[in-house]
Order: structure tokens, then sequence, then C-alpha cells
């Protein structure tokens, strides 16, 4: 601290010397720079009623905004009560009113916390409304979906999850699972494109040994239109104690597995159907490269 008065202690003609840098057009950095000044505190002090050039200000600031904080702040309002009342984040406020005093502490610690879980609820809450705002937006955009497009979604779907044929091992059969109750619905839409009866479809619940079977049987079979007793017998899960696992709530269901019988030529015709749409996209990406 004696060394940084040492370094002021001209104080009134520095400021002089800010001031006038001020008034011909300099920002507070331009002025830091040319005075070495790198503490804020006295910055500030220098600069005390000195108004910013225009062309300092950021155009796409909102102004109405910047002065209401500003008079909040001469009143003597914190960031945290600032950003609560307007709805801008700290780093806005603080580029805003950095230029004025700071306002004396009148509140307890527990108060002050208090007022900062306030702000940080405020932006959570509008961090959350924007997250549903881009969804909504991207679900409005999808529209309808014609039959071949649900069946290359649905392509792409099975090759992702579905079971699928080794060389070592023929296995050509469609066979799905899937804990997700809307990629399995959607999985049945695209099975009616492709002209599947539902007769020929079979269930099974796959599933930790410590749920509740029965709940969950009855909870695909609703989803799926199918009784719990036309299931087949769960496969259970050995429960190991060293694991953490995180789907322990009363919503976990398992997964549900999906056979559909004499499907041969029709998973044939997926896998097909697949590489028809790998090659379709590869050569549309080659044609694009420079």
């Amino acid at each position: 601290m004696a060394h940084a008065q040492g370094r002021y202690a001209d104080f009134e003609g520095l400021r002089e010397r800010a001031v006038t840098l001020r008034r011909a057009g300099l920002s507070r950095r331009q002025i830091r720079d040319r005075l070495h000044v790198d503490n804020n505190d006295i910055l500030n002090r220098l600069l005390e009623g000195e108004p910013p050039p225009e062309w300092t200000k950021r155009p796409n600031a909102k102004d109405d905004l910047r002065d209401k904080a500003r008079e909040l702040r001469l009143q003597g309002w914190t960031y945290d009560q600032i950003q609560v009342e307007l709805g801008c984040s700290k780093s806005s406020i603080s580029l805003w009113v950095r230029d004025l005093p700071r306002p004396e502490r009148k509140r307890t610690p527990e108060e002050a916390s208090a007022i900062a879980r306030r702000g940080w609820e405020a932006t959570l809450q509008r961090r959350e409304e924007e997250r549903q705002r881009t969804k909504a937006a991207a679900r409005q955009a999808v529209g309808g979906l014609s039959d071949r497009e649900v069946f290359l979604t649905g392509v792409a779907l099975y090759w992702a999850e579905g079971a699928k044929d080794k060389p070592y091992s023929r296995r050509e059969r469609l066979h799905f699972i899937n804990s997700d109750p809307n990629v399995v619905s959607f999985f049945l839409r695209w099975l009616d494109v492709l002209g599947v009866e539902r007769e020929r479809l079979r269930f099974r619940v796959s599933i930790h040994e410590s749920a509740n079977t029965a709940e969950a049987e009855a909870f695909w079979a609703a989803l799926v239109g199918a009784e719990p007793s036309t299931f087949q017998q769960a496969t259970l899960k050995k429960h190991n104690p060293k694991t953490s696992r995180k789907n322990t709530s009363e919503t976990y269901r398992g997964c549900l597995v999906i056979y559909v019988l004499k499907s041969a030529d029709l998973y044939r015709r997926v896998e097909g159907a697949w590489y028809g749409i790998v090659g379709a996209a590869t050569a549309t990406d080659l044609a694009n490269r420079t």
C-alpha cells in the first residue's frame, strides 16, 4: 500500500491528466495504459464525474437497462439486487456501472447470500425458458412425417439400437431393446409402416432384480397395447452393490425387448436400406467437398 501511495502521490496532477485524456475521447483502458494506473479504484477516483466517450459504449447494449442499472447503482443497490430487478447478467451490470462509486454495505452476509441466491435462481429460470423455447421451435419445425421419412428414420434407429447379424453368427431377425417409451412408440410406428402385424411381435422386460417387475410389465404392456400375461418371462439383471446406479426411482421400468417373428427377409431389407442411406450420404458429402 505504501508503494501504491508513493506512485500516486501527486493525485491531483494525475487526475488533471486523466480528465484531459478522457475529454479527448480516450477509453479507460487507454488512459490506464498511458498513465500506468493499474489500480481500478484509483482509476475510478481519477475519472469520477467524467462520462465515457460515446464510441466506448457498446452498440448492442440495451440502453434502457443500462440507464436503469446506473440509476439503481447510484441509489446504493448491489449487483445482486440489480440483477434480480432487471434480469440481466452481472457481467453486463459491471460494464455499465464500473465507473460509479461502490455503495456501502448495508446488509448482513446472510441477507447478501439470500439476494445472490435469488439472482442465481432467476438466471437458472431464464436459461430453462430459453432451453424450452429452443426445443419447442425445433419440434414445431419438424411438422408431419411421411411414411418414407418414418421408414428412413426407423432404419437409422434400428441400426443404432437393434440387434444385428454377424458373419460368424447368422441372426437375421428384428430384435430391438430400449428403455425410452418414446423410442419404443416410434419403433412400433415404424413396424406399422413396414406392414408388420402386431400378432408377430413378442415382448419381454429386462430389468434389475431389485425393481418391481410386475409394475414394469404392466407399464410396458399398456404402452404397446398388449396384456402383461402375454409377455415372455422377464430377464432379471443381478444387482451389484459396488456400482452407483442412478435408475432406482419409481419411474424405473427397465428395458422392453421386442422380437419380430418371421423377420429374416425384413431384416435384410433394413440392412440394405441402411447401407443405401450411408452410400447416399457419403456421395453427397464427397460432392460438396472442395
